[in-house]
C-alpha cells in the first residue's frame, strides 16, 4: 500500500507560529459553521408566516443531538489518526480513516432510520402541533434521509485537520456554506425554473451543499492515499472501531451534556419570566462572538498535541497547551472587559425593550469574567484526550455541569435571584476550569522529559 501524502505537520516548527497559522486558516470555517442555520432562518423567515420559522425552532434540538454524536465519533477518528501520523504509521493511518468513514456512514443510516420512524413521537413530545408539526416533518424527513452527508462532511473535515490540512478543511466548510446560500432562495421561493418548495427547499439545500462538500473531501482523501475502502478487512476494521469508540464515546457523552445543561438552565431561567429568557438568549448569542477566534485556535489543538504526544515530543506537548491557554485567556480577558464596560451600548442593537436590556447588561457584567477560564478548561480537556485520557475529560465535564452548574443554579432559583443564576454559571466556569487545568498539568508532569523543545 502506498504511503499517505499527509505527514505529521504539527511536530515541527514554532509552536506559536504553527498554532496561529492554523487558527487563521480555520477562522473562515468557524464563521461559516453557523452559516447554515443563519441562512435557513433568514430565508424561511421571509415565507410570510411564523409557522415555518417555528418549525425550524423545533428541529434544532434534534439536529444538535445528532450533531453531538457525529462530533464525538469524529473526535475518536481525529485523535487516533493524529497518533498514527505522529508515530509515522501510514498503514494504521489509512486503516483508521477508511474505518472511521465507514463507521460514521453506518451510524448515520441507523440514526436516520430511527429518526424517520420516531419523528412524529419526538416532535409531538417537543410540543409541535397541527400545521407546525407538518412543517417539521416536511423538513426533517428530507434532513434525516440525507444526514449521512452531514456525517461524512464532519468526519472528513476532522480527518483533514488531524492530518495537518486545516486550510483545506476550512475551504470545504466555506464551500458548503456558500452553496447553501445560493440554493436556499432558489429552492425555498422557486426562483427561475426551480419549484417553490418552502421549508422543504431549505432541507434540500442543506443536504445538497453538505453532499457536495463531503464528496470533494472524500476525493481529496482518496487522492492523498488516506482513504482506501478496497483494503478494508473485517478484523482490521473491528480493531479500528474499538480505538475510535474508546475516544469517541466519552466525547459523545461530554457533548451531550451541553444540550442537557442548556435545557435545565433555560427551564430555571423561565421561572423568572419570558423577559429573562429573552434577555439571556440574546446575551448568550452576543457572548459567542467572543469565542470565534479562540474556537479556531482550539480546533487544531487536540490533533497537534496528539501528534507530538505519539511522536514522543513531550516538551512540545507542554508548550502547545501552555501557549494556547495563555493566548486564549489573554484574548478573552480583553474581550470580556470590553463586554463589561460597553454592555449598555451593545445591548441597544438587540432589543428596544428596556426590561430585556437590563437583564442583558446584568448578564454581560457577570458572565464575561469567566470567559477565559471556559476556554482554558476546554483546551485542558483537549490535552487530556490527545494524551490518551478521554474518560477523564468526560468526567470533568460532568463534574462541572452536573456537580456545579446545575446545583448552583437551582440554589439561585431557590433564592429567587436571576443574578444568582449568572453567578452560578461564573463560579462553575472558574472552579471547573481550575480543576480541569490541574488534572491536565498533573498528567503532563508525568510525561518523560526529552531533548526536543518548542522554538
Amino acid at each position: 500500500m502506498s504511503e499517505p501524502q499527509f505527514k505529521a505537520e504539527y511536530t515541527r516548527g514554532s509552536i506559536g507560529r504553527t498554532m496561529l497559522k492554523a487558527a487563521l486558516a480555520m477562522l473562515p470555517a468557524t464563521l461559516a459553521m453557523s452559516g447554515y442555520n443563519i441562512t435557513d432562518t433568514f430565508f424561511i423567515g421571509r415565507l410570510g408566516s411564523a409557522i415555518p420559522l417555528a418549525a425550524m425552532g423545533y428541529t434544532f434540538p434534534v439536529i444538535m443531538l445528532i450533531g453531538c454524536i457525529f462530533y464525538g465519533l469524529g473526535t475518536g477518528t481525529m485523535a487516533n489518526l493524529a497518533h498514527a501520523l505522529g508515530r509515522k504509521d501510514s498503514r494504521q493511518a489509512t486503516a483508521l480513516v477508511s474505518s472511521g468513514i465507514l463507521l460514521v456512514a453506518l451510524v448515520a443510516v441507523l440514526l436516520a432510520s430511527l429518526g424517520i420512524f420516531f419523528a412524529d413521537h419526538i416532535f409531538i413530545r417537543l410540543g409541535a402541533r397541527g400545521e407546525t408539526l407538518e412543517q417539521v416533518q416536511a423538513y426533517m424527513n428530507i434532513w434525516f434521509g440525507g444526514c449521512i452527508t452531514a456525517a461524512l462532511a464532519n468526519e472528513g473535515n476532522k480527518i483533514l485537520i488531524a492530518a495537518g490540512a486545516p486550510r483545506v478543511s476550512s475551504a470545504m466548510t466555506v464551500l458548503g456554506m456558500l452553496i447553501n446560500v445560493i440554493l436556499d432562495p432558489l429552492l425555498i421561493f422557486g426562483l427561475g425554473s426551480f419549484p417553490a418548495m418552502g421549508i422543504r427547499g431549505a432541507a434540500v439545500a442543506t443536504v445538497a451543499s453538505q453532499a457536495i462538500a463531503a464528496t470533494v473531501i472524500l476525493v481529496i482523501l482518496k487522492r492523498r492515499r488516506l482513504l482506501a475502502l478496497s483494503s478494508v478487512t473485517w478484523g482490521g476494521t473491528a480493531r479500528c472501531w474499538r480505538l475510535i469508540l474508546q475516544y469517541g464515546l466519552p466525547a459523545v457523552l461530554g457533548m451531550l451534556l451541553i444540550p442537557l445543561a442548556n435545557f435545565v438552565i433555560t427551564k430555571i431561567t423561565a421561572e423568572f419570566g419570558d423577559v429573562a429568557v429573552a434577555g439571556v438568549a440574546a446575551a448568550s448569542r452576543l457572548e459567542m462572538v467572543a469565542f470565534v477566534f479562540p474556537m479556531a485556535l482550539g480546533t487544531t489543538l487536540m490533533p497537534m498535541i496528539a501528534q507530538n504526544y505519539a511522536a514522543g515530543l513531550y516538551q512540545r506537548v507542554r508548550d502547545c497547551l501552555r501557549f494556547s491557554m495563555t493566548f486564549a485567556f489573554t484574548f478573552l480577558l480583553f474581550v470580556g472587559l470590553l463586554f463589561i464596560v460597553f454592555a449598555p451600548n451593545l445591548v441597544v442593537f438587540f432589543t428596544p425593550e428596556e426590561s430585556v436590556r437590563e437583564i442583558m447588561v446584568s448578564y454581560m457584567r457577570i458572565i464575561p469574567l469567566g470567559l477565559g477560564m471556559v476556554e482554558c478548561m476546554r483546551f485542558a480537556g483537549f490535552a487530556l484526550t490527545a494524551c490518551g485520557h478521554p474518560q477523564a475529560d468526560a468526567w470533568l465535564k460532568a463534574l462541572r455541569i452536573l456537580g456545579m452548574h446545575i446545583p448552583l443554579s437551582l440554589l439561585a432559583l431557590h433564592l429567587q435571584s436571576l443574578n444568582g443564576v449568572f453567578l452560578a454559571r461564573l463560579l462553575s466556569d472558574i472552579l471547573g476550569a481550575l480543576i480541569t487545568i490541574a488534572v491536565a498539568k498533573r498528567m503532563l508532569r508525568k510525561l518523560p522529559m526529552e531533548s526536543s523543545s518548542a522554538e
